[in-house]
């Protein structure tokens, strides 16, 4: 027997089985994740997203369930369901939760970057100049009276409304940044 023979034989084989138990099995857990997904969705969202009418009412079922073991194997029995449809059924809603998350990640990125600017602004005074000079425009006597404040705040253990206000001034100023980028893309 040639070696070839027995290579032409196994790929016969695939053929006629079909895919592996292992491959059958991570398609269904790749499933069930995504079960999970939608059943810990807000409900907003997911009325947006395009899903069978049976999958939805699964979905609502599942989540009237409160005890961990019941509600286990109940999003077995959705992930059950969904199999049973074609996987294109479930290809649009894959696609909008993956960029909804790489869209959250990088929104929670850019808001972990404003908290440490904040940081710096409470902790160091060159923050502070550092950013008028980045931002010409910015009401100076405002941001260093919401810095002192913010210190102020912090050392009295009082609410942090400046710490608050600075946040979302920078965030302000961040937005401004992104709109201006798209309009002086000539200069």
């Amino acid at each position: 027997m040639s070696p070839s023979r027995s290579r032409n034989q196994t790929e016969l084989d695939e053929q006629d089985y079909g895919p592996s138990r292992t491959q059958q099995r991570r398609e269904a857990l790749a499933v069930l994740a995504l079960a999970t997904q939608l059943v810990e969705l807000p409900p907003s969202r997911l009325a947006k997203l395009d899903l069978p009418e049976d999958v939805r009412e699964e979905i609502a079922n599942v989540r009237r369930i409160s005890s961990h073991i019941a509600r286990k194997r109940q999003l077995a029995f959705l992930a059950k369901k969904m199999r049973r449809h074609e996987d294109a059924v479930f290809d649009s809603v894959r696609a909008e939760l993956g960029e909804n998350r790489e869209r959250q990640r990088q929104e929670t990125a850019a808001m972990h970057r404003l908290e440490a600017l904040r940081e710096r602004l409470l902790e160091d005074d060159e923050a502070a100049a550092a950013l008028i000079a980045e931002h010409p425009a910015i009401d100076r006597q405002h941001l260093r009276s919401l810095v002192r404040q913010a210190r102020s705040e912090r050392a009295a253990n009082k609410p942090p409304r400046a710490f608050r206000e600075i946040f979302q001034l920078l965030k302000d100023l961040q937005q401004d940044d992104a709109g201006g980028e798209d309009e002086g893309v000539d200069d």
